[in-house]
């Protein structure tokens, strides 16, 4: 009997060892269990069906659990089908004894499926605004995944679930603007986190390459990290302005060809609403094209309409409305190349900027300085300032420096429509285009500005001032008053004044008051003045040597020697003004050799072009309106002729003048014949009878006509000009 027990019970023993081996190996397919799982998938969620094909089962002995799987199976939810390679499962021994909810997970591998229909599959299963805000986001696209879900031992699904697997041929609209296509990643959603990795895409017809992005939900908003790449791209307007426009709002970005390396981080709401954004790149910029804003054909004369940066090295970082762009390369502003490095800052709308630019064999001029680069040297000009909400820039430091040369200017505020505001100090040393050395500087002292220094070139800067149209001379945009202290001030190449000194008032960028005094050569004077009295201005201006200031007006050539006296009153915009220059000669007038020869006086014209015609006195009183001079009268008495005129010049438009010309001899001849004054005051010879002629001027200040009549009675206005003279001069 007992050996009976003994090997029923080996047998048992044996048989339960064989099934639970096989259980555990091989497994049992059965449908058994499928009512139960469609039951228990059933109660997550009543729209959620699942369709199982047999089960297969097998015992995992050691954690006391069977493991189900089946091949095949499809969820449905609201009637629309995913299909899966698998299902599996995990049944709790312990739970079915028990009557309790025996699944503690369900792993699934996907078929290739929507990404639409994948994200409602998960949303019925657990309500996540992630999967929301993924599915708006998300407009078509196809995927693989493996989906791993744990539940409690109440059948609640845990928050570890796990979604691995990659994505193909998507279309997703981030923003309103930003569309994504040709979307392919590895991606992994665990619980609160996605990461994705591997990523390359089109972001408005613009590839690039996201090596990682990282999104974790934070209370009620989502963090997103990543890293991007793109390479040979080629921006075209569309894409410049979605780019690059909202960080260069002022800069018309014309071409750009890069490769890229970016880090972005941001926070989006359940609204959809974006804060937070950072970000920083790494460019290398092949080419940018960008329209030329700036007016500097002055500085840089063979400038050109677009800006081209090439071999540029970028860095930009963004974050918290704070903006920075470092970056070096070179720049194509003429006909060559150049380097430039540059610095900006952005933050609350205050800009900051650094800027180096060195020019090889490039032009550069300051024209009013008489400036300009050597072709042979570098120059290096360096920038360093900001600009502010009110429009007003602010450089702390320009320099230039050209081998020896050096110009620096601290602390220079500039208005919105480029006028001076004011600076520190302007220090000059530099040798000028005439060989000429120039050393002063321009400094603020309290409320005052000094001009000062050892020597300085005034030549074209007189020049500048003289022949100015568009009021660009304009100093400072403020009431100031200016003193002066130049030992050695240059007017031109053969005149210069030593000791210069003495002050000038500016109201409204207008001379209002000052006196200016210096010594010419052998103690001979300058001395200018100006002088307020209520709303009338009165301005005196007196050389010893006349001609450093005639020989500026290009229609005068030659003009020697002579003292020059003027004085002019201004008030309610009109000037009053007379001129008187003495003793001198002219070599070279176009408009009066024009006139003699028209006048069939030959024999002077050949005068005024050879040796030169003196004059003993030259006197005109004008008047100044606007851009019209009226010319009162001219009178220019001389040895060889004399010379009545009045008209009017309207401001590079037109020249009319009409007068009187007259030899000396008819001069003599008609004094003479006056009984007893004309033996006073000329003498009984008279020497030959030459007749007088009358004349106009007219027309462009570049195509003037003269024409000419002979006259044989002067008029009385001439002789009495003459007499007054004669007397003056006895």
């Amino acid at each position: 009997m007992k050996k009976l027990i003994y090997k029923i019970i080996i047998v048992f023993v044996v048989s339960f060892f064989i099934f639970i081996s096989y259980f555990s190996l091989v497994g049992f397919e059965t449908k058994r269990f499928n009512s139960q799982i469609i039951n228990k998938i059933g109660d997550l969620n009543s729209g959620l069906e699942l369709k199982l094909n047999k089960v297969k089962l097998t015992l995992d002995p050691f954690k006391f659990q069977i493991n189900a799987k089946t091949l095949g199976s499809q969820f449905y939810h609201n009637k629309k089908s995913i299909d899966f390679e698998y299902i599996k499962t995990k049944i709790s021994l312990r739970s079915l004894i028990k009557n309790e909810f025996s699944l503690t997970n369900l792993d699934a591998s996907t078929k290739s499926i929507e990404i639409k229909k994948l994200i409602s599959f998960i949303q019925s299963l657990n309500h996540s605004a992630e999967l929301f805000i993924l599915e708006k986001f998300i407009k078509k696209g196809y995927l693989l995944a493996d989906i791993k879900l744990n539940f409690d031992e109440n059948g609640k699904l845990k928050d570890n679930f796990k979604i691995n697997g990659f994505v193909k041929d998507t279309k997703i609209n981030i923003l309103k603007d930003y569309k994504v296509k040709d979307l392919d990643f590895i991606f992994n959603l665990n619980g609160k986190n996605l990461k994705i990795q591997d990523l390359e895409l089109s972001l408005n017809n613009v590839n690039f390459l996201l090596k990682e992005l990282n999104i974790d939900k934070v209370e009620d908003e989502f963090l997103f990290n990543g890293e991007m790449e793109n390479k040979n791209s080629n921006l075209k307007n569309a894409e410049i302005d979605l780019f690059l426009k909202p960080f260069f709002q002022n800069i018309n970005i014309k071409k750009v060809e890069l490769n890229s390396k970016n880090k972005f981080s941001f926070r989006l709401n359940n609204k959809l609403k974006l804060k937070d954004f950072q970000i920083k790149s790494f460019f290398n910029i092949q080419e940018l094209l960008v329209e030329n804003s700036f007016k500097l054909n002055k500085v840089f004369p063979n400038i050109k309409e677009e800006i081209s940066f090439s071999d540029q090295k970028l860095e930009i970082e963004y974050k918290k409305n704070d903006l920075i762009i470092k970056g070096s390369g070179n720049i194509l502003l003429q006909n060559q190349s150049d380097k430039i490095d540059y610095k900006l800052n952005v933050k609350n709308k205050i800009y900051n900027f650094e800027t180096l630019l060195e020019i090889y064999s490039n032009s550069l001029n300051l024209d009013i300085l008489n400036y300009k680069k050597s072709i042979d040297n570098n120059a290096i000009i360096k920038i360093k300032g900001s600009k502010k909400l009110d429009n007003k820039i602010k450089f702390d430091l320009i320099t230039l420096e050209e081998k020896n040369n050096k110009i620096s200017i601290n602390n220079l505020l500039i208005d919105e429509k480029i006028e001076i505001i004011g600076f520190d100090s302007i220090n000059f040393n530099f040798l000028d285009q005439t060989d000429n050395i120039n050393k002063f500087e321009f400094i603020k002292i309290k409320n005052d500005y000094y001009l000062q220094g050892p020597i300085l070139n005034a030549d074209h800067l007189i020049e500048s001032f003289i022949n100015n149209d568009d009021n660009s001379n304009k100093i400072l945009n403020k009431n100031i008053k200016i003193f002066f202290k130049i030992d050695n001030l240059l007017l031109d190449k053969n005149y210069k004044l030593k000791n210069f000194e003495g002050s000038l008032a500016l109201e409204n960028q207008e001379i209002i008051s000052g006196n200016l005094e210096g010594l010419f050569s052998k103690n001979k004077k300058f001395k200018f003045t100006v002088k307020s009295i209520n709303t009338k201005k009165i301005t005196t201006l007196f050389l010893d040597e006349a001609d450093t200031m005639v020989n500026r007006y290009r229609f005068i050539k030659g003009f020697k020697g002579g003292s020059l006296d003027f004085y002019s009153t201004k008030q309610n915009n009109e000037t009053l003004g007379k001129i008187k220059i003495y003793d001198f000669k002219l070599k070279e007038l176009p408009a009066l050799t024009k006139l003699l020869t028209l006048a069939s006086l030959q024999g002077i014209a050949d005068l005024v072009s050879g040796e030169g015609i003196s004059f003993d006195e030259f006197e005109m009183t004008f008047k100044n309106k606007k851009n019209i001079m009226t010319i009162d009268e001219i009178y220019a008495i001389g040895p060889a002729i004399s010379i009545l005129l009045k008209g009017y010049v309207e401001k590079n438009k037109l020249v009319s003048l009409r007068g009187t010309l007259v030899p000396a001899t008819t001069i003599n001849k008609v004094i003479g014949s006056i009984p007893i004054l004309g033996d006073i005051l000329v003498g009984s010879k008279t020497g030959e009878g030459v007749f007088g002629v009358s004349f106009k001027i007219k027309g462009p200040p570049k195509k003037l006509e003269t024409t000419v009549n002979p006259i044989k009675t002067l008029t009385p206005r001439f002789i009495t000009r003459t007499l007054e003279k004669i007397k003056k001069t006895n």
